[in-house]
């Protein structure tokens, strides 16, 4: 008896029950149109941005006298200066029995923001005096995240005779990551100069890097004492395949052609003097 009637609820959970069959005819179906067109739909609104908060979270767990002087020093730790010397290159020109040399190179130290510049620039050939010598000094400050402004002099050693200019230029990133200078120079003689400058990186693989570059020069007038004519002075350009396995020291090897242009050609041609040349280079560029 007692087995029965512990059976029977199961028995009962177990058994059939009828489906109810609905009838949907007298159902009205006038509200339940879920058109896309008649969807509420959010509007933008014309609010303000809220601002953005102006206390620190900090504060709330440590006194905020406490906390700003943190903050303070922790920003001055950021703000570090660093010195580096820069070479980008220093290479041996073989030419047609005119076997020659060039470099160029920087030295800096300071910031992001400002930083105090050495720079020199120059060529010549062997058994000869250099025939360009330019040496650098000028302030660097950043105008954006992409471009500096350059404030200084250059002194030009070689060619005789000697100048020495007031300096103020633009460097920077440009689109499609050209790296590009351009400087102003006014001569104690007040003669003003111009030159323009262009490069591009391009990585081939993780350790061969090709980067070709430009380089021109304009006078504004005729210098005789510097055989410069009024106009383009001279073109250089070059393409150079860097091996760079180790940042610090990279080899490379590549071309360099440089032409002497309208007036300072002319003068060029009349002292005896090649217009153009045409080298491969082999060099090294190097950062410490």
């Amino acid at each position: 008896m007692a087995l029965r009637k512990a059976l029977l609820p199961i028995l009962l959970a177990a058994a059939p029950v009828p489906a109810w069959g609905q009838d949907h005819a007298g159902m009205d179906h006038s509200m339940m149109d879920m058109s896309a067109n008649e969807a509420p739909a959010d509007q933008p609104g014309d609010a303000p941005a809220p601002l953005p908060p102006q206390d620190h979270a900090a504060d709330r767990v440590f006194a905020p006298e406490r906390m700003a002087a943190s903050r303070s020093a922790m920003i001055g730790e950021m703000d570090f200066s660093t010195f580096a010397l820069q070479i980008d290159r220093l290479e041996y020109r073989a030419a047609n029995g005119k076997d020659g040399f060039g470099w160029d190179g920087q030295a800096w130290y300071g910031g992001d923001i400002d930083r105090a510049v050495l720079a020199s620039e120059g060529e010549g050939t062997f058994g000869d005096r250099a025939e360009r010598i330019e040496l650098n000094a000028y302030w660097r400050h950043a105008l954006d995240p992409w471009f500096n402004l350059q404030l200084g002099v250059r002194h030009d050693f070689r060619p005789d005779p000697r100048r020495t200019y007031a300096l103020i230029g633009i460097e920077g990133l440009a689109p499609y990551w050209f790296d590009v200078t351009g400087q102003l120079l006014v001569s104690e003689k007040g003669d003003v100069h111009a030159r323009g400058k262009a490069g591009y990186q391009q990585r081939i693989t993780q350790s061969l890097v090709v980067e070709p570059e430009a380089e021109v020069d304009f006078a504004f007038q005729d210098a005789p004492a510097l055989a410069v004519g009024s106009g383009f002075e001279r073109l250089e350009l070059g393409a150079r395949l860097r091996y760079e396995r180790n940042r610090s020291l990279a080899p490379y090897v590549g071309v360099h052609w440089e032409r002497k242009l309208a007036g300072t050609a002319r003068l060029a041609r009349a002292a005896g003097e090649d217009v153009s040349g045409l080298s491969a280079v082999f060099g090294f560029r190097a950062m410490f």
